[in-house]
C-alpha cells in the first residue's frame, strides 16, 4: 500500500476530475480507508478501470487536442505501475529518447542535437513530427511489446484495462482498439515502449541515423553522411505529419503504414 500511497501524492492536486468526479482533496479525505480499499481490490482482480473523459484543449494551429482524463483511482494505480515499469523500462531505452523520461527533457534533446551537428560532418538533417500518434498507437501491438519484456500477468491485466475502458465523450463511451489516451497517468510511458520496438530500434539496427536527438513523438535526427537514395527501405508503422519542415525523401523512401 506505500506504493499507492506514494502514487497518490504524486498527483497534481488541482487536475481536472475524471467520470468519478472526485477530486485530489475528496479522495485524501478518508485517505487510508481509500487506499486499502483500493489495494485489495486489486490484489484480489475486482479492481475495474472507468472509462476516461473526453476533454478538448485548443492547439496553436486552431485545432482541439483531445485528451482522456482517467478517474482518480485509474491515476493512482496507473502512477505506481509506472514508478514500477520505469525501474524496467530505463535500462532498456536507448539513449537518444528523452521525451516523458525520469531526469531527462526536450532541453536535454535539442543539447544533444547540437553537440551532434556541430562535432561531426552531417549532410542531412530531418525533422519530423508523428501525425496524432496517441490516437493511432497499434494496442494489439503494444501489449505484444510489453509482454516480450514484462511477465508479471497482473500488470499486463491492469494496462488492458486501461486500454480497454474506453472514453466517456458526449454521453457515450467509446472503445476503440487503437490509442493510449493521451493526457492520462501512463499514456506517456507506454508511447515510449510502442516508440522503442516500432521506431528507434529500427532506425538504429538498419544504421539509418548516426546520432538521433528524440523527444517523445517529436524526432530530429542527424543523419548518417550518406545520400538519402543510400538508406534501404523500412517500416516504422506510423504516419508523417504534413506540419513540420522535413526533408521530401521521407515520404517516398519510407513505407509509414
Amino acid at each position: 500500500m506505500d506504493l499507492l500511497r506514494l502514487a497518490y501524492f504524486e498527483l497534481k492536486r488541482k487536475a481536472a476530475p475524471g467520470v468519478d468526479g472526485l477530486t485530489w482533496s475528496d479522495y485524501g479525505a478518508d485517505l487510508e480507508g481509500n487506499l486499502a480499499s483500493l489495494h485489495d481490490r486489486v490484489h484480489r482482480g475486482a479492481y475495474r478501470a472507468l472509462p476516461s473523459r473526453r476533454r478538448y484543449i485548443p492547439k496553436p494551429d486552431g485545432r482541439q487536442r483531445p485528451l482522456a482524463i482517467a478517474a482518480l483511482e485509474d491515476k493512482i494505480v496507473q502512477r505506481a505501475v509506472v514508478a514500477v515499469l520505469n525501474a524496467v523500462y530505463e535500462e532498456d531505452f536507448l539513449g537518444f529518447s528523452y521525451g516523458f523520461r525520469p531526469r531527462r527533457s526536450q532541453h536535454d534533446a535539442l543539447d544533444a542535437l547540437v553537440v551532434g551537428i556541430t562535432g561531426k560532418k552531417v549532410n542531412y538533417i530531418l525533422d519530423a513530427d508523428i501525425q496524432k500518434f496517441f490516437d493511432s498507437v497499434s494496442q494489439k501491438w503494444l501489449v505484444r511489446f510489453l509482454e516480450h519484456r514484462i511477465k508479471d500477468r497482473r500488470i499486463l491485466r491492469l494496462i488492458q484495462k486501461w486500454l480497454k475502458a474506453g472514453v466517456l465523450e458526449d454521453g457515450v463511451v467509446k472503445v476503440s482498439e487503437e490509442g493510449t489516451g493521451q493526457g492520462s497517468v501512463i499514456s506517456p510511458l507506454l508511447a515510449n515502449v510502442y516508440l522503442h520496438y516500432k521506431f528507434s530500434r529500427r532506425f538504429t539496427d538498419k544504421n539509418l541515423v548516426r546520432t538521433p536527438a528524440m523527444h517523445c513523438v517529436s524526432t530530429k535526427f542527424q543523419l548518417l553522411p550518406q545520400t538519402p537514395k543510400e538508406h534501404p527501405h523500412t517500416s516504422v508503422g506510423m504516419r508523417v505529419s504534413s506540419k513540420p519542415s522535413f526533408l521530401a525523401w521521407w515520404r517516398s523512401r519510407f513505407s509509414l503504414r
